[in-house]
Order: C-alpha cells, then structure tokens, then sequence
C-alpha cells in the first residue's frame, strides 16, 4: 500500500484485537476515516464485513479496491488489463507537465507513463470495482517511484534512487469476499457516514493542521483525472485552498468530533487517537463516556518520517532535532 502519514500498519494486531473486545461476535465493522484502508482490508482479511469511509476520492478508490471488492470477481481480468497497460509506450501530458516538469516529485520517463495508463483506464468501459482495482494499481505503482519523504508537499533537491526504476503495474492485493459478507466503500461526510448500522464503529480521525489532501494531493488528482488548476511550487489542486475540514483545527475539532461520536449507530467504539492530538487523553474519555464504558490501551509508537530525519531550512540545511521520536497512541475501546 503506499506510503502514508498516520498509518496504522504496526497497530493492526493491537485494533484487531480491541475490535474484538469492544464486541465479542461482532460481524461487522465502521471505518469511519479510512485513509489507505489498511485497517479496513486487516478487519475484511479477518472476516468481518467492513464499511470503509473517506471524503477524499483517493482514499474512497482505495476502499473500494481493498474493501469492497472481492478477489474472485475482477482476478482475471484486472490480471489481463494490467499486462496490457504495462506494454504501452509512455505519453506525455498533464501529470508529466505538472509533476515531472513544472515539479519533480516523478522522473518524466515515468510521468509519461502515467499519463499514458491513466488515459487507457479512462477509455476503457470498466466496471466500477475493477477500475478502482486498475486505479490503485497504478496509484501504487507510483508511489513506489516518486522522489519525496512520503508527502507531496515537497520533493527531494536530488533525484530518489528509486525515481529512475521503470513504472510497473502488480494486481493489488484484493481479497476474496469476507466470510460476514460483502464489504462497502462509501465517500460521505464523517456524520452521514456514522449513521451506518454496525456492531463496531473503528474512528481514526486526523489529529493536527495538515490536510490530508494537501499532503496526498497528486493522488486525489491521479484518481478524479480532473486536470485541475495547479499552484505553487508543489503543484497543488487549485481546490486545496479551499477544501477544509473542522478536524484539521484545534479550535473546531471537539464540537466536531462529538457531533460524530453522538452521531455514530455503533453501540461500541474503538478510537485511535494520540498524545499531539488536539484534545488530551482526558477530554476524549470524557467525550466518549457519554456513549459507554472506556478502556484505554496506551502503546508507544514511532513518530511521523520527518521527525526521524530532523529539521532542515529552504536551503536543505539541518538545523534542528526533534524532542522525541516516539509518540503514546491511545486505543479507546468504548462499551454500552
């Protein structure tokens, strides 16, 4: 899956786990933020039938491939297109112009490429799981060529090692159907999307200023194929300005976030929050007791990429250190 900030990789056994406890027998299951979808696809893998939930479409396309798609229906035929698309020669347009010329977050033999394989998924009349399916793959297939830290706010002065390999689609890794049976990707506002029935409702929500589209924003515009507006030395979605949500703020996040929680048809909760989070370990259990009893699991996790390399200046000179490199994230598991 490709590179994320705030992702829940080394956490999976430990949510899994709570899952579990939050709901002995649960069926199913509400990722209410689903990012990459790596939990969703962990909670499917595990048998539960999951509801995965994101407003970015790069992150709907993901839960679309990873959850709501099931292995035995596209197998096949993504296998066929994605050696098709693999065997095109590269053509450049507005990705190579945007990312590769303008900025340099891709090496332009491979930025042609991705125009080129882009513009055949859109030609072609695709259902809409396998065109996630094609989407995801290339999506994937960039990330493992790009030349930055894992964010798209910037790129690296010299070209990554990896930016120069050729581009090369893999079928993703779709699982067959879950035994609790088939999941839903949904792209709906946090508060419509709570309104979901389910026996476990799985909350991660962003926890600090930085927007995920603006951090992931060649994604979002690789999966709309929009061509949009672009600004800035990043190349940003012209929309980036103007797209904001309450839970990037400090001031808005608690009104927020409880509207949510009061929302959610979930009986039991499992929330993934941390210690540099807008609000403290003792306001969130006072928010969530208002819909249970709370237990809470704290696991020491390391910190962002950035905060491992350091601080550097314009010039891309270090001048600084981080505090620490560990963070403590917090599992709340709530119970009726």
């Amino acid at each position: 899956m490709i590179k994320y900030l705030g992702s829940k990789r080394q956490l999976i056994p430990e949510i899994l786990d709570a899952v579990k406890q939050a709901a002995p027998g649960a069926r199913s299951v509400l990722d209410l933020f689903s990012g990459t979808s790596r939990v969703g696809h962990a909670l499917k893998q595990a048998g539960f039938q999951v509801y995965a939930n994101d407003h970015n479409t790069y992150a709907f396309m993901l839960a679309k491939c990873y959850v709501e798609t099931d292995l035995e229906d596209i197998e096949n035929a993504a296998k066929k297109l994605i050696d098709e698309f693999n065997r095109l020669p590269g053509k450049p347009g507005y990705f190579t112009q945007n990312f590769c010329e303008d900025a340099r977050f891709f090496h332009p033999q491979n930025g042609e490429k991705i125009d080129a394989i882009r513009d055949a998924i859109e030609a072609h009349a695709l259902s809409d799981e396998l065109k996630a399916v094609l989407l995801v793959s290339l999506m994937e297939a960039a990330d493992r060529v790009d030349s930055t830290c894992g964010l798209q706010m910037a790129y690296l002065k010299q070209w990554a090692p990896r930016a120069k390999n050729p581009l090369a689609l893999r079928l993703p890794d779709v699982l067959p159907r879950a035994v609790q049976g088939k999941g839903k990707a949904l792209c709906l506002d946090a508060n419509q999307a709570a309104q979901t029935v389910v026996d476990v409702a799985y909350l991660d929500p962003p926890y600090n200023q930085h927007s995920y589209r603006g951090n992931y924003h060649i994604w979002e515009t690789l999966m709309r194929w929009d061509k949009p507006e672009a600004y800035g030395r990043a190349r940003k979605r012209v929309d980036c300005k103007s797209v904001k949500s309450a839970f990037n703020s400090k001031v808005n996040f608690l009104a927020a976030f409880r509207e949510v929680i009061l929302a959610l048809k979930a009986k039991s909760l499992v929330v993934s929050f941390n210690n540099e989070g807008f609000i403290s370990r003792q306001e969130m259990e006072a928010l969530l007791s208002q819909k249970g009893k709370v237990d809470v699991r704290a696991i020491d996790y390391k910190r962002y990429v950035g905060a491992q390399i350091g601080i550097y200046n314009p010039k891309g000179e270090r001048v600084g250190k981080a505090r620490h490199l560990y963070n403590q994230e917090y599992l709340y598991i709530v119970t009726a």
